[in-house]
């Protein structure tokens, strides 16, 4: 009999593909994967573009709502119910949470009727719905050696799965041209894009210096574009999206980014030197948590929000024309952080967790 697997969580890239990556190195042991995660229009496009088996669940946050929370509530016991009548469905040998609160209702109803569970955690300081999961899980997955705590004896620090692409990038032959990558998550970042563009005219004297690629999200992408143009920076490429985003990791020397768990992983993975620009409002500050990582071993730079001005930024940009040797020993630093195989090592894991609970059978 075909043994089967959920994978449950999303609402962002970052979720996504970890999940995608484990869930194809499942899928090549044999085993059937359904992807089980929120009804988001990114999320709903990404896992169509990759054909995979999705079911979308109708489940909000809790955290950080204000009011809200009173919608988040309400939803909630449809969310259990639904997530049962999945379970019953599709009849896992195991259900794997990436994070997130999508993930939450799956994870805890398997959990309760005897299924075994994972966790997987790609933040440094672990997420509200992994922290409530821990006593229900049989194991979990850290990104970084320093959650190992949080999880009572549960965590395996094994890192967070990004596309195979990330690890075979070849170190970036330097040019004249600084190449910089620009993103601000699989949404767009409407704070970095503005900060960005305002420090054009700063940046316009060592134009013919720069290369930058942008990705802007949908709602930014038409003023973005204008803004480049109006500057004189006619060759940027400016995107709602890059789906090969490695691609644009291969072009460039430097990336600015936002620091949530799985841009860190695929900053470690291909070794590219960034400057980090922690989200303020991210959830228990944890994408400042995850920049300071990177930061602490000399492998990228912060920015933090409040301290982002044209003038601070082009100075930074400015430094990285003039001395791009410092960007060979921001690679060589992030090799510290860098696990090898980290989708083959969980495949191993849950293969082993899949056994135990059918010898229990």
């Amino acid at each position: 009999m075909e043994q089967r697997v959920i994978i449950s969580g999303g609402g962002t890239a970052g979720h996504l593909y970890p999940a995608l990556v484990l869930g194809k190195k499942l899928q090549e042991q044999g085993i059937k994967i359904t992807f089980v995660g929120s009804t988001r229009k990114l999320e709903q496009s990404i896992m169509k573009h990759y054909d995979a088996d999705f079911i979308p669940l109708k489940i909000e946050g809790i955290k950080g709502k204000g009011f809200l929370v009173i919608k988040s509530v309400l939803i909630l016991p449809y969310s259990l119910i639904k997530s049962l009548l999945i379970i019953i469905d599709i009849k896992p040998a195991l259900v794997i949470g990436m994070g997130g609160y999508s993930s939450g209702p799956i994870v805890l109803i398997s959990s309760l009727i005897g299924i075994p569970s994972l966790i997987m955690e790609q933040n440094l300081h672990p997420g509200l719905t992994n922290r409530i999961l821990t006593p229900f899980a049989q194991k979990a997955v850290v990104a970084f050696k320093k959650s190992l705590p949080a999880f009572k004896g549960k965590g395996e620090f094994l890192g967070n799965p990004v596309r195979e692409e990330f690890y075979s990038l070849k170190p970036k032959q330097r040019e004249e041209r600084l190449t910089i990558l620009v993103f601000g998550g699989s949404q767009g970042s409407h704070f970095l894009n503005n900060k960005i563009t305002m420090s054009l005219p700063l940046l316009k004297a060592r134009k013919d210096a720069l290369k930058i690629f942008h990705q802007t999200g949908e709602n930014d992408l038409n003023w973005v574009k204008e803004s480049y143009e109006q500057n004189g920076f006619e060759s940027t490429e400016v995107s709602a999206f890059f789906f090969n985003i490695y691609e644009y990791f291969q072009k460039s020397d430097l990336i600015v980014c936002r620091s949530g768990a799985t841009t860190i992983a695929e900053l470690i993975a291909s070794q590219k030197p960034s400057i980090l620009v922690p989200f303020s409002l991210s959830t228990e500050n944890h994408q400042l948590l995850n920049a300071r990582e990177l930061e602490r071993i000399k492998g990228a730079e912060i920015i933090l929000e409040k301290d982002f001005t044209p003038e601070n930024f082009s100075s930074k940009i400015t430094y990285f024309i003039e001395n791009k040797d410092t960007l060979n020993q921001m690679e060589k630093k992030l090799k510290q952080l860098k696990r090898e195989n980290p989708a083959e090592k969980i495949t191993a894991l849950c293969l082993g967790l899949m056994r135990k609970k059918k010898r229990r059978t």
